[in-house]
Order: structure tokens, then C-alpha cells, then sequence
């Protein structure tokens, strides 16, 4: 693939939530439909992009870290769906919390995943999984099918590091036998991504899934499938990502 300055891009660094997935919110209201809250999972999923934009921001004291902004999140999903905080609120979100814990709620496949996977591969791009995760991210891998499709996956609980530190993204790197300017990052997060991505000297590409970053300084797209949709053969059998310009 060739980057929109004409150098050779042969990595794809992937977040891996709001990007490959996103919560399974019918698990969430699920749980809050047993202790007789009304839930329902479609509207938790539309304020979802809204609650990420407020939460993206500089890692600061309280939030500084993934797990502290984990389940702030969901507080903040649950009050724009409608839902008010209640003791049957945090008993269902702590049920919820103590499964994802062993197997990571971040489940539901976003459209597009699997074959936008298949022609990143097939264009012979290769594929790391780089994730803020909770160390359940290879056993959710091994469940939905994801694991071959990747040459690397890192987990910043396993790891130690996490975004936007760019020592996860070296690790990455150094792993594939890869330098940084061979390589794009796609996330979801302004602040932890993009930042994080470029402090390691990675291009970044921003999903903006409902259209909030229109002052986003980097290549926007809705989902990865768009991603995929700018990849364009060339004659010399590269593949160039015909990406947004920069602000």
C-alpha cells in the first residue's frame, strides 16, 4: 500500500475496540432488565460515539487510564440513553463489569470487520492488533475468529503499556521486524490513538464513526470498511489508501 506522500505503508496497526468491535450492549440490558430497569441495547448504541467524544481527552489524574475511564463510560451510556444511576444500575453494571472481566464484553463485530480483514491480508498488508485491554483481548480473539487474521496482538494489560504511551506501538514494530514509517495506525480515540500513534512516529487514521471530529488534524473515516474501500490496486502490485487529506 502507498501512503498519500508516495512511501510504501506494509503495516496495519489496528485498534481494536470501536474499531473491530464494540460492546454487546444486549448483554448490558440484559442484566439491567433483571433487577426491573428498562434497557434497551439499540439505544445505548446510538449515544455510544457521543460518551467516546466526551471522554476523549488528555490522560489526566482520575481518568489517566483506560480501566479508570472503562466504566465512567458505561455511566455516562446508560444516562444519555435515558437510564438514571440507581443500586440496580451499579449492581447490574458490576455483573456486567465481573464478566468482562474474565471474558471481555467488547464482542458485538462491527459491519464490514471480517471482509475488510480479508482484503487487508489479501493485499499482503500485515496485520497487529494494538489494544487498551483488560488481557482477555487473545481469548476474544480465539472466540470470534480474529486470531489468524493478525501477526501480532498486544494487550496493554499483558504488555504493561498502553496507549497512548508509544512503547506499546514499538513493541508492536519491533515484533513485526517493522519501522515506523512503513506503518498506519487506526483507532477510535483522538487522544489515545492519533497521539499515541504519532508520538511513536506512526501515521494515524481517526474512525470517526458519527461524523464529531470535523477539526481532526488527521485522515478521518466512518468505520474500516471505508478503510478498506480506499485501497486501490496498483500495476506494480502494491495497493494504494486513497485517505481524507490532513487538515
Amino acid at each position: 500500500m502507498t501512503r498519500p506522500d508516495g512511501s510504501s505503508v506494509r503495516v496495519l496497526l489496528l485498534d481494536v475496540g470501536g474499531v473491530l468491535v464494540r460492546p454487546r450492549f444486549e448483554r448490558v440490558a440484559e442484566a439491567l432488565r433483571a433487577r426491573g430497569v428498562p434497557a434497551d441495547a439499540t439505544a445505548m448504541a446510538a449515544v455510544e460515539p457521543l460518551v467516546k467524544k466526551t471522554l476523549d481527552r488528555p490522560p489526566s489524574p482520575g481518568f489517566a487510564t483506560d480501566a479508570e475511564r472503562g466504566w465512567h463510560y458505561f455511566n455516562l451510556v446508560l444516562s444519555q440513553a435515558g437510564i438514571a444511576r440507581s443500586a440496580a444500575t451499579d449492581a447490574a453494571l458490576a455483573e456486567v463489569k465481573a464478566w468482562h472481566d474474565q471474558h471481555c464484553l467488547w464482542e458485538d463485530v462491527l459491519p464490514g470487520v471480517r471482509p475488510s480483514l480479508d482484503r487487508f491480508r489479501a493485499g499482503g498488508l500485515r496485520l497487529g492488533a494494538v489494544s487498551n485491554a483488560n488481557g482477555t483481548l487473545l481469548r476474544l480473539f480465539d472466540r470470534l475468529g480474529f486470531t489468524s487474521a493478525f501477526d501480532v496482538i498486544l494487550d496493554s494489560q499483558v504488555e504493561g503499556v498502553e496507549k497512548p504511551d508509544p512503547r506499546i506501538f514499538h513493541l508492536a514494530l519491533e515484533r513485526l521486524g517493522e519501522e515506523a514509517g512503513a506503518a498506519l495506525h487506526v483507532g477510535d480515540f483522538y487522544h489515545v490513538d492519533v497521539v499515541g500513534a504519532r508520538a511513536a512516529g506512526i501515521r494515524p487514521v481517526l474512525v470517526d464513526e458519527a461524523g464529531l471530529y470535523p477539526e481532526a488534524d488527521c485522515p478521518r473515516v466512518r468505520s474500516l470498511a471505508e478503510l478498506a474501500s480506499r485501497l486501490v490496486p496498483e500495476a506494480d502490485g502494491r495497493i494504494s489508501a486513497k485517505l481524507p487529506a490532513e487538515r
